[in-house]
């Protein structure tokens, strides 16, 4: 049998504060690579960091099986240099994980399409992103041999938005990183003291700040809590686009003292965060997954998300969800999970069964079907 050679776009997997689609291509990428006996895989990089081999790779490969492909490039690297590579030595199959295809593509190609928030709430990107994200969608959907797609909620969109074809569309849902993972109080104390929570209870939002994570109102509903002066409100994630609104009205709330901005967290410090959290706030107007919430059950932290997108499907019956636009709703659900003890130990069970249904094994395992099957 010939060797089959997969050559993977790793350009978002070398960002130096990765957020959710960062983290997938990353994870995808690890579990991928141990996969096929007679595989080659190629990946191509704008840059190779020093520390990028050791976290991509798995002990004990065999060097054959693994080619980085570095290409440097100043602009345009996907639609100019990638292109480039894919005339000359194109793959047998082209696998884009977590951005775009180029122009010049292999004979066959297969891409992951994340969400399609931009659409359902358009106030809640800039013009130029919303045309770019249409435009790459609907080029990606129409142009890839397959599609994959993280939740069904994603499939739906992309069925009633763009009438593509369910035939190419497969739902691989991601796994949960093995990194976040519940940590006891007695361990807890060097990280909770970088960010002055020790000793706090707090309520947690974990995301960037930015309009699609319904951070106006979930500050709004925190501000109607009759045990707002027992718990904090903290928001971990950088400044995303209009963030100047959000801190606004913490001020205009008069939340000052009792809301916390910790910027980004490195990876490393998220497991402690959230294992100190009483509750995950995760009301987001659109997740095309939703990775927090997850992180949290495997901290053993109780979940208020969203029933809206692909939230209820990735929560099934072990969150309480609630309508996002409702700014009451949110209010008098965080405040049930924080009077009810009982109900937070039962939350955590169901999360805790909950979790067990995603594993980055899996998904590899299904994504190698995927990329084997499209090959020429």
């Amino acid at each position: 049998m010939p060797r089959l050679t997969i050559g993977i776009d790793a350009s978002r997997a070398i960002s130096p504060h990765p957020t959710g689609t960062e983290n997938y291509s990353v994870q995808v990428i690890r579990h991928l690579l141990p996969l096929g006996d007679n595989t080659h895989y190629r990946l191509y990089l704008p840059r190779l960091p020093g520390e990028l081999p050791g976290r991509l790779g798995v002990p004990g490969l065999p060097p054959r099986r693994i080619e980085w492909r570095v290409i440097p490039f100043p602009r345009l690297w996907t639609h100019v240099r990638l292109s480039g590579e894919m005339l000359t030595h194109p793959p047998d199959v082209l696998f884009v994980p977590s951005h775009v295809l180029p122009v010049v593509r292999p004979k066959r190609s297969v891409v992951t399409i994340h969400d399609l928030g931009y659409l359902r709430f358009p106030e809640a990107h800039t013009w130029w992103q919303r045309l770019y994200l249409r435009l790459s969608t609907i080029w990606n959907a129409r142009t890839a041999d397959e599609v994959t797609v993280i939740s069904h909620a994603t499939a739906d969109d992309l069925v009633r938005e763009y009438g593509v074809s369910r035939r190419k569309i497969h739902v691989i849902y991601p796994g949960l990183d093995e990194v976040v993972h519940y940590v006891p109080p007695e361990e807890r104390g060097p990280i909770l003291a970088r960010y002055s929570l020790v000793g706090v209870r707090y309520i947690l939002c974990l995301g960037t700040v930015q309009p699609r994570k319904n951070l106006m109102r979930l500050l709004q509903a925190y501000s109607r809590l009759p045990q707002r002066g027992d718990v904090k409100l903290v928001l971990v994630g950088k400044r995303g686009w209009l963030a100047g609104p959000i801190l606004r009205e913490v001020e205009r709330l008069g939340l000052g003292d009792d809301v916390i901005f910790t910027g980004y967290v490195p990876e490393g410090h998220k497991a402690e965060l959230v294992s100190g959290a009483v509750a995950l706030a995760f009301v987001s107007l659109y997740e095309g997954f939703g990775f927090p919430l997850l992180e949290a059950q495997a901290c053993r932290v109780p979940v208020l998300a969203s029933n809206t997108s692909s939230l209820p499907e990735i929560a099934g019956e072990s969150a309480l969800l609630v309508d996002p636009l409702d700014v009451g709703a949110i209010a008098d659900s965080l405040a049930r999970i924080l009077e009810d003890e009982g109900l937070r130990e039962e939350l955590v069970e169901r999360g805790l069964e909950n979790i067990r249904r995603f594993s980055w094994d899996r998904t590899a395992r299904e994504m190698f079907q995927v990329l084997t099957g499209a090959a020429p």
